[in-house]
């Protein structure tokens, strides 16, 4: 679908994280650091879990899978960020600004059906242990993943919004309701189809989530030996700490009026840039198979140099 002629506007200017030109550099240092990490640490992640056969099960299915979105999450905003942290016009073309949402909507709805059919990972696990391998097949795996795009509903609707007033956005990137004070058409359907949808889809994984912790917490309780409980709450322990991170952050962004006030800025940042770079320290530092495995695959790719 060909994108609508614009009255006026033609690009937008990003003033979020900028308005202090004396940290520019410093902010260029910090962010192009944290995406290299994210980048390598996923990229590992991603390795580890293809060379190793005994991760190739439902619940390393779905974590090489989270390891792929994370980089391509942080790849929607940061290199346009690090881009503008350089230049002295922080500009983004009305036509880039729409892709940008539309490929923030689709990694970040992806992201939290990842983390959902992870929690009932754990609770097939944990709660029907038995059941383990029908409920968790790998055809079941698979569709569970692909699916669910509101999407393109959110972004062709904005497709036809006019831009023809201010066009400063008070944020260091586009998301969805950034653009609504610029335009000069009726957004009150655009708001309210993005309300629908995104409350529906967070609500439906969050409470799948919850209600799956409630089993597992309930199953871990009736667990008479000591060990056993600690074994099964540091399995959950890795997957919650990460649903915490990013449903915490992306809640309150979600939830907070586009004003580009700080905590504001900092809310999209943990969810967009931050727990992209933690996510496989998260899985990792308490997960012994994947530390072991991580060490395997890093002593093979070190043989094949010589020193």
């Amino acid at each position: 679908m060909a994108l609508k002629n614009y009255s006026t506007i033609t690009e937008f200017i990003l003033l979020g994280l900028y308005a202090n030109p004396k940290i520019w550099a410093l902010l260029f240092v910090l962010f192009l650091g944290i995406y290299l990490m994210t980048m390598l640490q996923n990229l590992m992640m991603l390795l580890v879990i293809r060379a190793e056969s005994h991760l190739h099960t439902p619940m390393y299915f779905f974590l090489n899978h989270l390891s792929f979105i994370d980089p391509c999450f942080s790849s929607v905003t940061v290199p346009k960020m690090l881009e503008n942290l350089l230049s002295q016009k922080k500009s983004v073309s009305v036509r880039g600004c729409l892709a940008q949402i539309f490929f923030v909507f689709i990694t970040g709805a992806t992201e939290t059906c990842l983390l959902s059919m992870m929690t009932y990972d754990h609770y097939a696990a944990i709660c029907h242990p038995l059941l383990y391998g029908q409920m968790m097949s790998n055809q079941w795996c698979v569709q569970l993943v692909c699916g669910f795009l509101d999407t393109l509903i959110n972004v062709l609707l904005a497709m036809k919004m006019d831009f023809c007033d201010s066009y400063i956005i008070p944020h260091y990137s586009c998301e969805l309701p950034s653009v609504f004070p610029p335009s000069c058409s009726d957004v009150s359907t655009n708001f309210l189809v993005m309300l629908c949808s995104t409350i529906s889809h967070g609500l439906i994984t969050f409470l799948s989530i919850f209600f799956s912790y409630v089993c597992i917490i309930f199953t871990i309780l009736s667990i008479t030996s000591s060990f056993g409980r600690s074994k099964a709450f540091s399995t959950c322990s890795s997957h919650l700490t990460a649903v915490i991170f990013f449903y915490g952050s992306a809640f309150l962004r979600c939830f907070m009026p586009t004003s580009g006030s700080p905590l504001e800025l900092i809310f999209s940042v943990q969810y967009s840039v931050i727990t992209s770079m933690l996510n496989p320290l998260i899985y990792s530092l308490k997960n012994k198979e994947v530390k072991a495995a991580v060490r395997r695959t890093l002593g093979k790719y070190l043989q094949c140099f010589p020193w």
